[in-house]
């Protein structure tokens, strides 16, 4: 063994040695994520999970046991009979981490200048557009404790939108005013993963302590926090929260199973692979397997339809597999060709359902395959047939080719980090080598296929997922043409170079019509008819090939007390109330 290696073990030893140290002087919740976080700030977050779980907290929360709307910071709150203004009442007495105290003037300045402010380029601003005209709604202090939200129109999701976090007026608003040399808001680089974690002011249970790069974050119990318990004692109960980075679910696993987690998978699901084995250790090793019904959210694959250009010129698909992707029938073909039944008794071992609809199955928009959602059941044959139909051929080796006499052979990424993705993507492989098509498989860092979607958009097919919820407007950022998260045709970024001859077609441009009348419709009942449709159109076109919807689990140590595991808010949810015992 080389003297690196020893070194690097007992470096490893000695710090897990000191947190277990620390352990026993403070109450620790030890958990694991997968890589290192893009941001610090949260007007720029976009990925699942993050740091705000923990230390960012809203005017309103989501119970992640019923999915319904409770108060945060504001106790309550009024909505005027024309459903067109919101009035909130913050509770007295609110405070950041810092000891400065939380105002409405933080409210405004989080909202109408950040959130809202053109020369930020948030994602969260999608959430924020109302109406055909893409108006915002405008925001105004009533009085020290009240803030009003206007829409220009009736917006269903309006209430629920409003629990995205808040941000400190004082700390950062001399940023936002203020530009660089290139005369944008420094705000844009503020707060990113290079800033010094004393520095961040939060406002939620927990504030970052310390990171350190493909380590661990380490977050320490806020002072400040406003909640109480039952006998009304400050919460959180939980002293410290140590977040290890580990390169690998295999990795968590071995380490769960050495006893340097509190949980496994408690930011998603178990792997289906790991649960017969941690089922027969739930004893020995002092813990209980908790389920959460269905995950919430998406696993798909998906093909790169952008059909722009560069400055300077260069195509940013292969204009050749550019026809194959944006042929209709080739996506279609593609579905039936993938065995999902397959995939979820070898892949997810009995644990998952097939999935057809961007709209999870908890959501009571949802639209179920008896209600006349299209499906896609393995059927290779169909696949071939809907490929001849489209003009492609076989030729004397049952290689696909195009009417051109090419090839059909593509890449498809997936973040090498989560090993059920990876054994996902081989199946596919092998299920469209079955119908001619040859695929290359390359799984890559989880930052890498961000980077591609995100900024070169240079790309192929790529499989990842989609976090669900109860309300489907909190994917208007996906399904709308402009949106940030439009990833299968992705326009121009600001601060990205701009994608010249991109072009959208009528079936995306009516669902995010259909998202905008769903907003903008009171009446449950008619909503869902309106997001049945965009269901619809979705399994007609498939910009995402949905493959299955897996249970949510996750294993939790016994002196973890008071974890109410769910698919919608998996471990997280209730931090605040949870204990971590002595054993």
């Amino acid at each position: 063994m080389g003297l690196g290696v020893i070194c690097a073990i007992a470096l490893g030893a000695c710090n897990q040695a000191i947190f277990k140290t620390k352990a026993a002087q403070v109450s620790q919740l030890v958990i694991s994520t997968l890589g290192d976080f893009k941001t610090f700030n949260y007007a720029f977050y976009g990925e699942f999970p993050n740091i705000f779980l923990y230390t960012a907290e809203g005017l309103i929360a989501e119970n992640g046991k019923t999915g319904k709307i409770e108060p945060a910071l504001a106790e309550s709150w009024e909505i005027s009979p024309d459903k067109q203004r919101i009035t909130f009442t913050l509770r007295n007495g609110l405070k950041w981490s810092d000891g400065q105290p939380l105002t409405v003037d933080d409210v405004i300045f989080t909202y109408r200048d950040v959130y809202l402010n053109e020369k930020i380029p948030t994602d969260l601003r999608d959430l924020l557009r109302i109406g055909k005209s893409g108006k915002f709604p405008t925001v105004r202090k009533v009085d020290q404790r009240r803030v009003e939200f206007t829409t220009p129109e009736p917006f269903a999701p309006f209430l629920r939108v409003l629990g995205m976090g808040l941000l400190p007026e004082h700390i950062l608003r001399e940023s936002v005013f203020t530009n660089d040399d290139e005369g944008k808001p420094k705000f844009l680089s503020t707060w990113g993963t290079n800033t010094d974690p004393q520095k961040l002011v939060v406002n939620g249970p927990f504030m970052l302590e310390s990171y350190t790069p493909s380590q661990r974050y380490v977050f320490r119990r806020n002072p400040n926090y406003w909640r109480k318990d039952s006998q009304s004692q400050p919460l959180p109960h939980i002293e410290r929260i140590v977040m290890q980075i580990v390169e690998s679910t295999d990795t968590e696993l071995l380490r769960f199973r050495s006893g340097e987690l509190d949980q496994l998978a408690g930011l998603g699901s178990l792997r289906p692979e790991d649960f017969s084995l941690l089922k027969q250790e739930e004893k020995r090793g002092n813990f209980q397997i908790q389920q959460g019904g269905l995950r919430m959210g998406t696993l798909y694959t998906m093909f790169n339809l952008n059909t722009g250009r560069r400055t300077d010129e260069t195509p940013l698909v292969d204009p050749i597999k550019s026809r194959w992707f944006n042929t209709k029938e080739f996506r279609q073909a593609v579905a039936y060709a993938i065995n999902r039944d397959k995939l979820i008794n070898n892949v997810f071992r009995g644990l998952a359902k097939p999935q057809n609809s961007p709209i999870s199955v908890q959501s009571p928009f949802y639209l179920s395959p008896a209600e006349g959602l299209k499906t896609y059941n393995y059927d290779p044959q169909k696949s071939k047939e809907l490929l001849r139909q489209a003009g492609f051929k076989y030729d004397k080796q049952q290689q696909l080719l195009d009417a051109d006499g090419n090839r059909v052979r593509f890449s498809m990424i997936t973040n090498a980090e989560n090993k059920l993705r990876v054994a996902i993507g081989a199946q596919i492989k092998q299920d469209l080598a079955e119908i001619g098509m040859q695929v290359d498989f390359a799984p890559t860092s989880f930052n890498t296929v961000i980077e591609k979607l995100d900024t070169s958009l240079d790309w192929d097919c790529v499989m990842l997922g989609l976090t669900g919820g109860v309300e489907p407007n909190n994917g208007f950022n996906v399904w709308n043409p402009d949106g940030g998260s439009h990833t299968f045709n992705q326009g121009s970024k600001p601060g990205s170079p701009p994608v010249i001859g991109r072009q959208v077609s009528d079936w995306e441009k009516e669902i995010g019509q259909l998202y905008i009348q769903g907003a903008q419709e009171l009446d449950e009942s008619k909503r869902k008819v309106i997001y049945g449709k965009t269901q619809q159109i979705t399994q007609e076109n498939l910009p995402f090939i949905y493959l299955a919807n897996q249970m949510a689990m996750a294993a939790v140590r016994n002196k973890v007390e008071n974890v109410e595991y769910t698919a919608l808010g998996f471990t997280y949810w209730n931090i605040a109330e949870q204990k971590v015992t002595a054993q």
